[in-house]
């Protein structure tokens, strides 16, 4: 979808370097509303600096100007304002800096992994390599569940949920090719046996469980996290010079079978009823990283996929957040967090990801 990087390049990243970037206060906006640019919120949340700084150093390698001082700014934020002595890094932010809520979240690090391995457009990977290798290992260390996978704070909190094992994957596949450590690839395979012994099941993935694994009732299905982890597993496997595993076309067919022309809704049943009947732009951008992994191509789905995502982005570089059940698209501030969907999107569907350059 080159339109979608023309867009990126053209208009929201110059935007959100414009007004997105809290310049005097060296930090991120949570979000930005479609009338005035001005954000609402009153914090800062981890994973919107780790998102923004792997935004901007992926747009710092398309040549967009002043985005390596974004990327510089995400850094320092991290380093100066979010680590926390004991290792991780902290959760929520006062809009001057502040720790104002010191748990580690395990989605959140993952980001900041991610963040780190992107880091790599702007500074030497030398000098960002002991930061996510001391990250991954307190993950290791600290956050290792008995039972598989990880828990999903500090201090351990209910439901389990597979997104950040999905994220804390992603993150490892971009340190390994951002460093060069055997290390990251040997600690993602885990996470891959844990995706097929124990979050898909019966032919589709699951969202919350136990402590235990146990799949929690209401058993929703999320056709973007479907995508997303099809884009994972195929990445996976090129890293390790294997097929993909099975489990990625199972992904794929309920996906094919339940989900019709149009945007991808939020919510499924197991066996295919709508049960969320909004849709949000986020797994719209998924479903196109998905469509770029076809082979062979299917120029109708990867079309349908590339038209439902359009009708969300406004020309001046923000977009509508979500569609309501009635079909209207939301008025509500655009989130920062959503231009990392947009731009790892791009830059799939472009073939400009780092591992293809």
């Amino acid at each position: 979808m080159q339109g979608l990087m023309r867009w990126l390049e053209g208009a929201a990243w110059p935007l959100w370097l414009a007004h997105g970037v809290d310049w005097r206060a060296r930090a991120f906006h949570e979000s930005l509303t479609l009338d005035t640019l001005a954000c609402p919120a009153d914090f800062r949340r981890l994973r919107v600096v780790a998102r923004q700084t792997y935004v901007f150093s992926q747009a710092h390698r398309q040549g967009v100007p002043r985005a390596a001082e974004a990327v510089e700014l995400g850094m320092d934020f991290l380093r100066r304002r979010a680590a926390l002595p004991g290792g991780g890094y902290a959760w929520r932010f006062a809009l001057d800096g502040r720790v104002i809520d010191a748990r580690v979240d395990l989605y959140d690090q993952a980001f900041v992994l991610l963040a780190l391995s992107a880091a790599t457009a702007v500074f030497p990977a030398a000098a960002l390599r002991p930061l996510a290798m001391a990250l991954d290992d307190f993950c290791e260390a600290r956050m290792a569940h008995p039972a598989g996978g990880y828990v999903e704070s500090l201090p351990p909190a209910l439901p389990r949920r597979q997104n950040p094992h999905m994220h804390l994957l992603e993150a490892r596949l971009a340190a390994a090719e951002a460093f060069g450590e055997a290390r990251f690839l040997e600690r993602a395979a885990p996470l891959v046996e844990l995706f097929r012994r124990s979050l898909f099941r019966h032919g589709v993935l699951g969202e919350f469980y136990g402590d235990d694994w146990q799949a929690e009732p209401p058993f929703v299905v999320e056709p973007g996290h479907h995508c997303e982890w099809i884009w994972l597993l195929h990445w996976y496997a090129r890293l390790s010079g294997i097929a993909p595993p099975p489990e990625a076309a199972a992904l794929r067919d309920f996906v094919e079978r339940h989900v019709p022309p149009g945007p991808l809704p939020d919510g499924l049943a197991p066996t295919g009823e709508i049960v969320a009947a909004g849709a949000r732009l986020w797994p719209q951008a998924e479903r196109l990283k998905a469509e770029a992994l076809r082979d062979p191509p299917d120029a109708a789905r990867m079309e349908d996929a590339c038209a439902a995502l359009q009708d969300y982005l406004r020309p001046d570089g923000l977009w509508h957040e979500r569609r309501l059940p009635d079909g209207t698209l939301s008025e509500e501030p655009a989130p920062a967090s959503s231009l990392y969907h947009l731009t790892c999107a791009a830059l799939e569907t472009a073939g400009m990801s780092s591992r293809r350059r």
